[in-house]
Parts: C-alpha cells; sequence; structure tokens
C-alpha cells in the first residue's frame, strides 16, 4: 500500500483530536498487520469504495474511548451508553470524510460507520494489505487500521 494513500487518515485523525478532543495525539511508527493480531474493545469501521476499496477502522481499549468521548462530549460517558456507540461512528466518520479531500483523486464514497463492541479482532479487505497506525494520546492509547486496494 503506498504510504500517501495512509498519510491523508493519520493528518485526519491528528486533526480530529485537536480540534474535537482539544489534546494533541501523537502518530507512532505504521506497521503492516500481522499476527498476532490486536485485539480492540470497541471500534468505528468505515468502508470506502470507488478508485480505492476497502475500510478505515479505529479501534480502542474501553478506558481510552470512554476517557475520549467523554472529554470530546463534554460529559460523562459509561461502558453501555448508547452515545458512546453513536460517538464512535461519527469518529470514525469524521476521519474518513477528512482524509476524502485528500484522497479526491481516488473518488472515494464512504459508507455509513459501523460500531463493533467486545472483544474483537479486525479484518481487512481480503487481498489488501492493513497498515496499523498506533496513537498515543494523553487520554488513552487507540490503534488506526487502514485496508485498501486501488483500482
Amino acid at each position: 500500500m503506498d504510504v500517501n494513500y495512509v498519510n491523508p487518515f493519520i493528518n485526519a485523525t491528528l486533526a480530529w483530536v485537536k480540534s474535537m478532543v482539544g489534546v494533541e495525539a501523537k502518530a507512532l511508527s505504521p506497521q503492516l498487520k500481522k499476527q498476532p493480531f490486536p485485539t480492540y474493545d470497541i471500534s468505528g469501521i468505515i468502508g470506502l469504495s470507488g478508485g480505492a476499496a476497502g475500510s478505515i477502522s479505529l479501534g480502542f481499549p474501553m478506558t481510552s474511548a470512554l476517557a475520549i468521548v467523554s472529554k470530546m462530549i463534554q460529559a460523562p460517558i459509561h461502558e453501555g451508553d448508547a452515545d458512546l456507540i453513536d460517538a464512535i461512528g461519527e469518529i470514525a466518520n469524521i476521519i474518513a470524510g477528512f482524509a476524502k479531500r485528500d484522497l479526491s483523486s481516488l473518488n472515494l464514497s464512504i459508507s455509513l460507520p459501523n460500531v463493533i463492541l467486545s472483544n474483537h479482532i479486525l479484518a481487512g479487505l481480503s487481498g489488501a494489505p492493513t497498515i496499523i497506525v498506533p496513537f498515543s494520546c494523553p487520554l488513552g492509547n487507540f490503534f488506526m487500521e487502514v485496508s485498501l486496494k486501488t483500482n
């Protein structure tokens, strides 16, 4: 996968954390996803189609998701709250939308967000590599997975 397709998602994630959560996050070294696969407590996933196919996913430990969403909406949030699920989906949607602007040459369409709860592993597009980007944040770490195959 071309780094030019991953960088817009990294930049969009950093911009979202700074503008909507009000803290600075740091993208750590991207890595190719390989076994043992990481597991997450809650993830927001957006499908991508058009000049490229695949997905962008944000995976969180529950403590990070609760802290980040609580700060973002400026109200306490608890595990199991419908607002947590909505917020994680909306975060994935925002990041995909921001990145889409920088990937205009691919003429991407983004799907509605899906949110997965409980201990899970994310699967990328078959036949396409998945890049994992860990993010360090004062409110807790989280991970982005980008699986994208250009047409």
